[in-house]
């Protein structure tokens, strides 16, 4: 990963070096100052000299480089280069400048070696490494909170995402599944493909150090490892989780346990290609009379199970740039023509499942000898 992590000012000089690996030279920056600081053209971010790559972000008047020989992600060494410049702001309250290096020099040599192990992002959090680093101006009880438990409690008791001593007076929490349902059907109505992308939002109010665990579907199974073949099964292609999530407790049973963080986050995302159910269809027959006017028949089903509801249901059906104006039947909800965005507004407050509606629409036109266009 990193092999070794440097600072400079806007004149090139080095004010911090830490070599965590064993396959750089002492001179590694003097090849990195002279290629690149010295020259005035290049702006790329990163680098490659040789063998060695240099990953580099600039703030106020001083240079973050991150150098490394293998083939490193180039996404995880960025987020670890302004990761440590969060981490700098939330102790000094100050953005990182050259005299604040010069002049506590020695915490960033203690923030790398927390941070990094070995060359590995290991411990970026602020609240796990004001636990163990403390500059003047940060007293370890102020980070425990004067919470006398927390002085002789050990390290794996304890989540760096968390504090111990939050309390509520009433312990709940909620979970929202949102999901957004991407759809693509011919002119016959025939769908051409289906995916779910959902994520699973949580908001915790709990106190101390809680546990949660969430059951799934057991007929749960991952694209390319655990696939289920049934009809009812539930397939998801990607499946990434928040930091605090056990990821061997889910692969034991599709559990998921995990230590919440205060307030709202999002616990899950996921993305569904398979069995996907389409919450509500589609049938519309549109036909051009005489090139005056358009008639319009759209069917509504609700294919959800007769005990749920849509709410909150809008349809945008486009018309005609050369409309003049609409005429709007529904037999439930609302529609109107928005003569700005040349499109039929159909709302609908709510929609029982199992149930069908329909909506007539005449769209009269402007006189033209040209075929009429839709948006």
């Amino acid at each position: 990963m990193i092999s070794g992590f440097f600072v400079f000012n806007l004149q090139g000089a080095l004010l911090v070096s830490r070599l965590l690996r064993n396959d750089l030279g002492r001179g590694i920056a003097d090849a990195f100052r002279v290629h690149v600081l010295a020259n005035p053209d290049s702006s790329v971010p990163i680098v490659t000299l040789g063998s060695t790559s240099f990953f580099w972000v600039r703030e106020e008047d001083v240079y973050l480089v991150a150098a490394t020989k293998c083939n490193a992600n180039a996404a995880l060494v960025f987020e670890f280069l302004y990761r440590f410049q969060s981490i700098w702001r939330s102790y000094f309250r100050a953005p990182l400048c050259e005299d604040a290096v010069k002049k506590n020099f020695v915490l960033v040599y203690e923030l790398l070696d927390e941070a990094l192990d070995f060359g590995y992002p290991q411990n970026s959090d602020v609240h796990a490494l004001k636990m163990y680093i403390a500059n003047d101006d940060i007293r370890l009880e102020d980070v425990v909170r004067d919470d006398p438990r927390m002085s002789v409690a050990p390290a794996a008791q304890q989540v760096s995402w968390r504090r111990p001593d939050i309390r509520y007076r009433k312990n709940e929490c909620f979970l929202d599944v949102i999901e957004t349902v991407n759809l693509l059907i011919s002119s016959q109505g025939a769908v051409l493909r289906a995916d779910v992308d959902g994520k699973v939002m949580m908001r915790a109010h709990l106190s101390g150090i809680p546990e949660c665990s969430v059951g799934l579907n057991t007929d749960l199974g991952l694209e390319g490892h655990t696939a289920r073949r049934s009809a009812t099964a539930v397939n998801l292609n990607d499946c990434t989780f928040h930091p605090c999530v056990q990821l061997d407790q889910f692969d034991q049973d599709r559990s998921i346990h995990f230590v919440p963080l205060d307030g709202d986050f999002e616990l899950m995302r996921y993305r569904a290609t398979a069995n996907v159910k389409l919450p509500i269809k589609i049938q519309a027959v549109v036909e051009e009379v005489q090139n005056k006017r358009v008639l319009y028949t759209i069917v509504l089903r609700a294919t959800l199970d007769e005990k749920l509801q849509a709410t909150n249901v809008a349809l945008r059906i486009p018309a005609p740039r050369s409309t003049t104006h609409a005429r709007c039947s529904a037999t439930l909800g609302k529609a109107r023509y928005e003569a700005e965005d040349h499109f039929i507004l159909w709302r609908i407050p709510k929609v029982q499942g199992g149930s069908e509606h329909t909506l007539h629409a005449e769209a009269e036109l402007a006189p033209s000898t040209q075929p009429c266009t839709f948006p």
